[in-house]
C-alpha cells in the first residue's frame, strides 16, 4: 500500500510537492526538486505530519 506525503524544501521550509511512498520503507524520503519560491533546484525532505 501506498501512502501521500509532503516533501519541504531545506531551504526556505516550503511545502511544494505531494508524493507516494511505500509503507514498507522506514528510510527518509529526500530528493532534489525545483522550489518555485527559491526558483531554482534544492534538496526536498519528507514532511512529518
Amino acid at each position: 500500500m501506498r501512502e501521500y506525503l509532503t516533501m519541504v524544501c531545506k531551504e526556505c521550509s516550503n511545502r511544494n510537492y505531494r508524493t507516494p511512498k511505500k509503507t514498507q520503507q522506514t528510510e527518509k524520503l529526500e530528493l532534489k526538486k525545483f522550489c518555485k519560491h527559491c526558483r531554482k533546484h534544492t534538496d526536498h525532505k519528507e514532511y512529518k505530519k
